[in-house]
């Protein structure tokens, strides 16, 4: 769970910097987080925790 709410935080600085910097409209920015809710309540959701949990753990031993 504290990996989670790290990556969710992470990401939403990336958007909002994104947003700042307008890189990113904000009808994009809207999209991509819908796409993200949508996308967690599919059986998708179970491969990318897995694939963000074996990069996390992965790092240290770069």
């Amino acid at each position: 769970m504290a990996v989670t709410v790290s990556l969710v935080a992470l990401f939403g600085l990336v958007l909002f910097f994104l947003l700042r910097s307008k890189t990113l409209g904000y009808g994009s920015a809207f999209f991509a987080v819908m796409f993200g809710f949508f996308l967690a309540s599919t059986g998708a959701s179970g491969p990318i925790n897995e694939l963000a949990r074996a990069v996390i753990n992965a790092i240290p031993d770069l």
